[in-house]
């Protein structure tokens, strides 16, 4: 057995690795550099974990883990000593004092491994810290996390990352891995360029997350449509609900907990002190939902959320991806639910085209918005779509160096809404035409642009004061749009600004100094007008079918399939993990998977010996729980 091998089953309690980690972990124990792209839940951390202790074992010393997230080192470091690991972190919660006895732990080589901020390891102190580890020989390996923060082009980019250049400059003899479970080319080929990674070997894996339903449904009432979803399909369960904008996030968060669900709010806005108490509740406790701007989330590996739900329309599809990554990384059915409407293309579009930055970045952000817009509008398979932009066909197997070792082309995934239930479609191309030619027409008339209100009323033939103002009604496309409703329309305008056949255009109110954003023509109306393009529209459904069947409840979601004598159990044990966590001040999860409970439930082991062999139980707890598991399990 090798020593990777080992680590993994005496220190993790797994017997095998999963896809690519076991090469990823030789190839790093053997001193190479390594970028890793693994969709979240893929099991990152293991991938420098087991090097690193590998590698202290061999006499090479510390491991440097670069990670953006203060606030989660703590349950990081307390999980690596649940396992018996030697780990701690250098940040600003701590004291004086206690920075001292970590340095002072470091320098004596009692460390495997060390979590530090970008900002703490680009500080002279921490350099000249690692500068003698590195002529101790005891530097191992640098491990960056979330690497995609390195890139302006990513979804979460955080300048700080730049300075990490400093670790090949530097410490060209010490290997790097870095790990993201999100990058398109474009930040893939930034990632490598800035950290320095060109001799690095590739780690592709596949970024399907099967277990995750995709569902988008057009906006109505997005408030009463979100707890619609969440008490029919996911009542005491834990999920996170993004949302654009901070006053947004307090008001759902206090309309979700008026109607009975545990909700907190999470945002940049609020105190420290309160960020850190909701975020920890939502890690410790069963069934909350957080409610947040997309300030939370990176990092939160609970496994047991079972919906990410999006009321507003994020930036890109990288950052859809990541943010409904955070759903389901026990393996278990979970769902991502994203509403969307006409107001968040202009809104998202705008954010774009006021930002400061230049034209090129602002080219790049757009197609990242439009390949959003179109998983949205989609009415074929949601995973397809998703999966071809980071360049994966789906049911074809990348390999490890990110060559395609076989193609099996497949059409649908059947775990998607557009799978599961196939909209119903109608050609809109002949709207789409009269829509176009009332936006010309108009400002042929007035000289004027004109919101999407306004151009619904001439095309629907309504006699509105704003038409009589401007003397719309005369002109030759008033009223010929009379037989489309208000929702199609809507909808055949949120697909010509996908596509870029429809533009917008800015006006400032000379009363009130107030932007807004009007209609226009652009560079892809002309194909539409001359009927040269199709626009097919699904058509508006209800809001919801039927109610589904009760299912059980959340906290047996890994023992579903369990007896009633394994599910007392099962009961039985979490209470005590509960207990055993809140002493430890860690989640439970730290201290053993559902999973694992769940096995230990059917199993009914009898010995120390038979629990041996339960996944997740590495030597260290088996040593420290498992007379006390025993005692729990004889009790059912």
């Amino acid at each position: 057995m090798s020593s990777a091998q080992s680590i993994l089953q005496a220190v993790f309690g797994y017997e095998q690795f999963r896809g690519p980690q076991q090469a990823i972990v030789s190839h790093v124990i053997n001193g190479g550099d390594a970028l890793v792209l693994m969709p979240t839940g893929g099991g990152k951390s293991l991938c420098y974990q087991v090097p690193a202790i590998a590698r202290q074992q061999l006499g090479h010393g510390v491991t440097i883990v670069v990670s953006p997230l203060i606030a989660l080192m703590h349950d990081q470091v307390g999980a690596l000593h649940e396992a018996g690991i030697s780990a701690a972190f250098l940040n600003s919660t701590l004291s004086y004092d206690e920075t001292q006895e970590v340095e002072l732990r470091l320098q004596s080589g009692d460390i495997t491994l060390l979590y530090v901020a970008p900002e703490r390891l680009n500080t002279p102190r921490f350099l000249g810290l690692l500068d003698d580890l590195l002529a101790q020989g005891k530097l191992s390996l640098f491990a960056i996390d979330e690497a995609h923060c390195v890139s302006q082009w990513g979804h979460d980019f955080r300048p700080e990352y730049r300075a990490l250049t400093v670790l090949h400059q530097r410490f060209a003899s010490v290997p790097r891995i870095a790990l993201t479970a999100t990058a398109d080319a474009l930040t893939r080929a930034d990632i490598i360029e800035r950290l320095q990674l060109e001799a690095a070997q590739h780690f592709i894996s596949s970024f399907d997350r099967p277990n995750i339903r995709y569902k988008i449904a057009e906006k109505k009432d997005v408030t009463n449509q979100l707890l619609r979803f969440i008490e029919r399909e996911h009542e005491g369960e834990a999920g996170v609900v993004y949302c654009q904008s901070r006053k947004r996030v307090e008001e759902l968060a206090q309309t979700l907990a008026q109607s009975g669900i545990n909700a907190l709010p999470y945002h940049a806005g609020l105190p420290q002190e309160m960020r850190q108490n909701h975020q920890d509740r939502f890690l410790r406790e069963e069934g909350v939902v957080m409610c947040a701007t997309i300030a939370f989330g990176m990092g939160i590996d609970k496994p047991d959320v079972r919906f990410v739900a999006h009321v507003d329309m994020p930036k890109n599809i990288e950052g859809y991806y990541q943010e409904t990554g955070r759903a389901g990384r026990d393996g278990l059915p979970a769902d991502a639910w994203m509403a969307y409407g006409l107001s968040d293309v202009v809104n998202q579009r705008r954010m774009i085209d006021e930002s400061p930055a230049e034209e090129q970045f602002k080219q790049v952000m757009r197609g990242k918005l439009d390949a959003l817009l179109g998983l949205a509008e989609a009415t074929d398979c949601r995973r397809i779509r998703l999966l071809a932009y980071f360049g994966e066909r789906y049911g074809q197997e990348p390999s490890l160096d990110g060559k395609p070792l076989q193609a099996v082309g497949r059409t649908h995934c059947g775990n998607c809404d557009n799978c599961l239930e196939p909209p119903a479609l109608w050609d809109g191309t002949d709207a789409a035409r009269k829509l176009l030619s009332t936006i010309f027409r108009v400002h042929e008339a007035s000289g004027l642009t004109y919101g999407a209100g306004h151009i619904m009323d001439v095309l629907r033939g309504k006699e509105t004061d704003k038409v009589a103002q401007f003397s719309h009604e005369k002109v030759s496309t008033f009223g010929i749009g009379k037989d489309y409703s208000e929702p199609q329309l809507r909808a055949v305008m949120r697909q010509l600004l996908a596509t870029g056949a429809l533009g917008l255009h800015k006006v400032v109110s000379e009363n009130s100094g107030h932007v807004f954003d009007t209609l226009c023509l652009a560079a892809g109306s002309r194909a539409v007008l001359k009927g040269e393009v199709q626009v097919q529209l699904r058509e508006a459904v209800a809001a919801s079918r039927s109610k589904k069947p009760s299912k059980k409840s959340a906290a047996n979601a890994a023992a579903i399939n369990l007896g009633p004598d394994a599910q007392v159990r099962f009961i039985n044990l979490k209470a005590w993990r509960a207990e055993v966590a809140k002493s430890h001040n860690l989640p439970a999860y730290v201290i053993f998977h559902d999973a694992t409970l769940a096995s230990i439930a059917e199993l009914n082991p009898q010995s120390l010996q038979e629990l041996q062999g339960v996944s997740g139980m590495g030597a260290k707890k088996l040593d420290a729980y498992g007379a006390e598991v025993l005692r729990v399990v004889a009790l059912g």
